[in-house]
């Protein structure tokens, strides 16, 4: 079975070189947020739409021996919260056909139309790190994430192949395979790979090669160790990303013969060509802990990354002269190039533990991190100036370094119902007045919490030099205070989950419509509730998220829809009996607003006041099917296009895709 799952795996890899694509179902998710459809994402996929039906292993005597339950998994995250937690692998239906990244995400991320575009936040985030950072995020989901990563404890050799030929040239692979070498370790690797084409700016005659629009490959290589004992315990991955897009700027749409500008032409030249966008970057990630006796646990973190981020124009004299999209040329007429080069190490030594008292559980976490960054900015190193009639090269470069010193803390409270616990967790950055402080209530009927921060601004925020922009700052603190809460209400065939979030923040940092940072200097709260519900009854399910924000008093600076909305109904039958098939249809709405504008740059949206974006209703239908260990689906991606409207804009310039069919296959093997 492993020798057809490696020849499945080589021939994907072969069609990749023609422009089919690969990419891992559990790669790039973001975590899950309260108030998401109920009953949506079973618990052990951790959002990931791979795994597929009950394929199991059989012996002689047709015993079945290998399957979900003899490959099962666990995370860093309940290892590090001492939660002895071992997930099966997912075998369900459900989202099965959500193959796009803004999809699997509940569309609490938008893009520029396409698969593998920049993805931003639809709502406020607040920051999970209160120490400098980069500020390059905007392809970070298309890696695979840290406190994501499966680490498995396999009975048998398991590999899971995903495939997935989407609408209008949107292609997906993904390949993992795990297995334990002893009873104590295992190791394993993910491979992904995927490809989409241009929708606009280009023409039918052009090759496949130049019709190419993002392509990405990343690598993951994974091990996990414990001891007889479970006293030591060892988890590590080294991740690899290779992120490439030519950024083409927006449409420039096309007129008609009378001389009438057409409003949605998906056949509109780009304004931007002969551009590119790359990013890459790999990271060594290590967690180990120790239990040398009964509530007490040493813990050491250690995390690597080196990332390199490239933005080049090659015709800029060309593109500026069609569309002016760059507001002028401070050392090169002709070409621009952009180099940003990060490296960061972060240390973080510990002790923790879990004390019993009854039907009751205390925790605690006591830590130090350290944490050393540096960053080299190159741009237009081959320009030149000339000083008393001598041409002389710029030095067109700057950098940027520091060493950083946390101290924190965390206690937890566990209920005797096992099913309620409290949480407070406390961290500071040593010397900057920078600091975060979390509590949080759970229980089985409803979730509070609260949140407080200030957070330094971003590097690139602060420092910017290239050929067109320019920019230091010396921002202050920025500040966040989030309060939120969540009910889960269930009544018979009913799950109602209503929920309200508060933000106060002071000394915001955003982009202004320049695609230059600035500081709002006085605070602003913004309010928003949601609600989450279902209805099941026998084979039927419907399901929706709503969220209304009826007030953003800092809608000048940090733009988001009023409305936001989800909807899906869906009907699960079996036919001839072996074959399992779950139809629906699935909604989304954001109603209107000026959503921000992208910098290809920089890398950066910022704020636009031009164009309306959204505001009309995407329909999807699909049917995602099974039959015993293989899992599959068909996709008709936005089938309402035309209905009420030819298009609709997702970001300035930038069309939500045009209507297209796909096709996926999930395949699982347990032996």
């Amino acid at each position: 079975m492993q020798f057809s799952a490696l020849l499945f795996l080589a021939s994907f890899l072969c069609l990749s070189t023609l422009g089919w694509a690969q990419q891992s179902t559990g790669v790039g998710t973001f975590p899950s947020t309260p108030g998401s459809f109920p009953g949506t994402t079973s618990p052990n996929g951790a959002g990931k739409p791979g795994g597929s039906g009950a394929g199991v292993g059989i012996d002689d005597s047709t015993k079945v021996i290998y399957g979900p339950t003899t490959a099962r998994f666990f995370l860093e995250s309940d290892v590090f919260n001492n939660r002895k937690k071992l997930y099966l692998t997912d075998t369900s239906l459900v989202s099965n056909h959500q193959f796009e990244f803004t999809k699997r995400n509940g569309n609490r991320y938008t893009d520029l139309g396409n698969l593998g575009t920049p993805l931003r936040p639809v709502f406020y985030e607040t920051p999970t790190q209160i120490g400098e950072q980069q500020g390059y995020y905007v392809f970070s989901p298309y890696a695979y994430q840290t406190n994501q990563v499966r680490y498995y404890d396999t009975k048998s050799p398991f590999t899971d192949m995903y495939l997935v030929l989407g609408g209008r040239n949107q292609n997906i692979l993904n390949f993992d395979f795990n297995q334990n070498i002893t009873p104590r370790l295992n190791v394993g690797f993910n491979v992904q790979r995927f490809t989409s084409e241009r929708q606009f700016g280009t023409s039918a005659a052009r090759s496949q090669t130049e019709r190419l629009l993002a392509q990405d490959w990343g690598v993951l290589l994974h091990g996990n160790y414990r001891t007889e004992n479970n006293r030591y315990t060892l988890m590590a991955h080294i991740n690899h990303m290779n992120h490439s897009l030519p950024e083409q700027g927006g449409n420039v749409f096309g007129t008609t013969t009378s001389g009438d500008t057409i409003p949605f032409d998906y056949e509109g030249q780009a304004k931007l060509a002969s551009t590119l966008g790359w990013e890459r970057r790999t990271s060594l990630h290590l967690y180990h802990q120790y239990v040398p006796t009964d509530g007490i646990q040493f813990f050491h973190r250690l995390d690597y990354q080196i990332q390199t981020n490239n933005y080049k124009d090659d015709a800029q004299v060309a593109n500026q002269n069609f569309s002016h999209f760059y507001p002028r040329s401070l050392y090169d007429s002709t070409r621009t190039q952009q180099d940003v080069y990060w490296h960061a190490i972060d240390n973080t030594f510990g002790v923790k533990g879990i004390y019993n008292r009854g039907k009751s559980a205390y925790n605690y976490r006591l830590f130090y991190r350290q944490r050393i960054f540096s960053q080299q900015s190159d741009y237009n190193l081959a320009s030149t100036t000339t000083v008393s009639g001598e041409t002389q090269p710029n030095k067109n470069s700057y950098s940027a370094s520091g060493f950083e010193n946390y101290v924190g803390g965390w206690l937890g409270y566990y209920f005797p119902d096992s099913l309620s616990r409290l949480t407070a967790e406390g961290e500071y950055l040593v010397g900057t007045g920078a600091f975060r402080l979390n509590g949080q209530l759970e229980s089985r009927l409803f979730t509070v919490g609260f949140t407080t921060m200030l957070a330094e601004p971003t590097l690139i925020s602060q420092r910017f030099s290239s050929n067109h922009y320019q920019w230091n700052n010396r921002f202050g603190l920025r500040g966040t205070q989030h309060a939120y809460g969540l009910l889960n209400i269930k009544y018979k065939d009913w799950t109602v989950s209503p929920g309200g979030d508060f933000w106060l923040l002071n000394n915001y940092v955003y982009f202004n419509q320049n695609a230059v940072p600035a500081q709002l200097a006085t605070a602003f709260t913004m309010f928003r509730v949601g609600l989450g519900a279902s209805y099941s009854k026998s084979r039927f399910k419907a399901s929706t998220q709503i969220y209304y924000t009826p007030l953003n008093a800092g809608n000048d600076v940090l733009r988001i829809p009023t409305f936001f909305i989800n909807g899906r109904v869906q009907y699960d039958f079996i036919y001839a009996k072996v074959l399992h098939i779950q139809t629906g249809l699935e909604l989304h709405y954001k109603s209107k607003f000026y959503g921000d504008a992208y910098s290809p740059e920089s890398q950066q949206y910022y704020l636009q006041d031009r164009q309306l974006v959204e505001g009309a209703i995407l329909a999807d239908a699909f049917a995602n099917m099974r039959v015993n260990r293989v899992r599959f689906f068909l996709k008709f991606s936005h089938v309402n296009q035309g209905v009420f409207q030819p298009g609709y804009f997702v970001a300035p310039g930038f069309l939500q895709l045009q209507r297209g069919f796909g096709f996926g296959v999930d395949w699982l093997l347990f032996d």
